[in-house]
């Protein structure tokens, strides 16, 4: 017994001949269920009488297409691919092929014979890379992961924004949580300062590669610190940063519980802004130890207490360094200052230095120690055209750019003589 394979469309057709044959509908009825002209339908009616269903069927079905590759050309293919390619991907190597060998294939034509020759492996043959679990560390303070979380705290009562989440690794407690616009140095200079001042100075903070903790740029030479890192390191406390989201889950996983029951919390408590969560989250994060919270192994506190030469205000701000003109002027922030003309500025002129900028909105200007007096002469407040904006700080930067076109006046159009008053006016 011969099977007859069909397609979905064929067997439609048979369906309609069927119909037709039996009176059931009209030809005008059959030309427009099959979308044929008059004379097709009538060969098909000719060839399923004479023949039955199988003549409906493609003759081609189960022959290679007109466009197959030759084994010859296959064979060519692969063996320049494994000679040359072995360890290109199938996007690349085709790419190569016919640049530089002037051999034309598709790219999923060659993913499957790279597959088949096993020069490729598919997604779901690939092994995902296992992560080991670490063990936690011995005491409260040894170890303090730090991370921030951009989310919509507020549901739909209040913007977005992020919370930059500190817990220890020994215990699983939430040692701080602060709420700010965006993950930024002032922001974790902030929130650092409050751990601070709360716990204590920890041996290290644990956090990603963002460019708040570490120097990403590839021209960088030797180890360049960032403001935090400079921060941290006046404070004699260590930064490490992890290579993946995975050898810091203690915090990631914190986000996941912190989304679902912080933002109830929220909810209940009816906060619908930073400034109102910040001041709620200290209670939040006595329940949460209360629940979450583990004995470290060890019952010491690694903890260490501010010394005297730690200056927290200094250590938390901004430090540049300018060279101050011999007209006792300089620039930050795309903003001119001139320095107050006096014994002690004369001496500097020409010489560097440092710009402090504090999270406050304060600014110094310091040299040798000594703190100068400068008034602001130029402020251009604008958005560079192509700035450069993080992810993590793409919404801070479009609520800032929202903020300076509203505060802008709208630009006159200026009046333009119409042709006539242009042409009488020449003559």
């Amino acid at each position: 017994m011969t099977v007859i394979t069909m397609s979905l469309k064929e067997l439609a057709r048979l369906q309609v001949l069927i119909d037709w044959a039996e009176r059931r509908i009209s030809v005008e009825e059959a030309m427009t269920l099959m979308e044929l002209g008059r004379s097709q339908v009538f060969r098909l009616r000719r060839q399923f009488l004479a023949e039955g269903p199988q003549s409906l069927a493609s003759k081609r079905r189960g022959q290679p297409s007109n466009h197959t590759h030759g084994p010859v050309f296959r064979a060519t293919v692969l063996a320049i691919v494994r000679d040359r390619y072995a360890d290109f991907g199938p996007t690349l190597a085709a790419e190569k092929l016919g640049e530089l060998h002037g051999l034309s294939i598709g790219v999923e034509t060659l993913r499957q014979w790279m597959m088949a020759d096993g020069l490729w492996l598919s997604r779901l043959d690939r092994k995902k890379r296992v992560h080991q679990p670490r063990h936690r560390r011995d005491c409260l303070g040894e170890l303090i992961q730090i991370d921030g979380c951009e989310h919509w705290w507020f549901e739909d009562r209040g913007p977005q924004c992020t919370l930059l989440v500190f817990i220890d690794d020994a215990t699983g407690r939430l040692m701080q949580l602060r709420f700010v616009p965006s993950e930024s140095a002032f922001a974790y200079f902030l929130a650092t300062r409050g751990y601070i001042e709360d716990h204590g100075k920890p041996i290290a903070f644990y956090s990603d590669k963002h460019t708040v903790f570490r120097n990403n740029a590839k021209n960088t030479v030797g180890e360049s610190m960032t403001q935090y890192g400079r921060a941290l390191h006046e404070l004699n406390i260590d930064i490490l940063c992890a290579n993946v989201p995975q050898a810091k889950g203690r915090v990631e996983r914190a986000h996941k519980t912190l989304q679902d029951r912080l933002v109830k919390e929220l909810r209940l408590a009816g906060i619908n802004d930073m400034e109102a969560a910040n001041a709620f989250v200290p209670a939040f994060i006595e329940a949460f130890n209360r629940r979450f919270g583990r004995a470290a192994r060890l019952e010491k506190d690694l903890h260490r207490p501010l010394g005297p030469q730690d200056d927290l205000d200094s250590s938390f701000t901004w430090k540049v360094d300018r060279k101050l003109s011999q007209a006792l002027t300089l620039q930050y922030n795309r903003i001119q200052f001139l320095v107050e003309p006096n014994d002690a500025t004369r001496a500097a002129a020409g010489k560097m230095v440092t710009v402090m900028d504090f999270p406050d909105g304060r600014l110094e200007i310091h040299h040798k120690g000594l703190s100068l007096p400068y008034r602001t002469f130029d402020h251009i407040r604008r958005v560079d055209q192509g700035a450069i904006v993080e992810n993590k700080r793409l919404s801070e930067a479009l609520e800032l750019c929202r903020r300076m076109q509203a505060e802008l006046p709208p630009l006159k159009r200026q009046q333009t003589p119409s042709r006539r008053a242009q042409t009488s006016h020449m003559f």
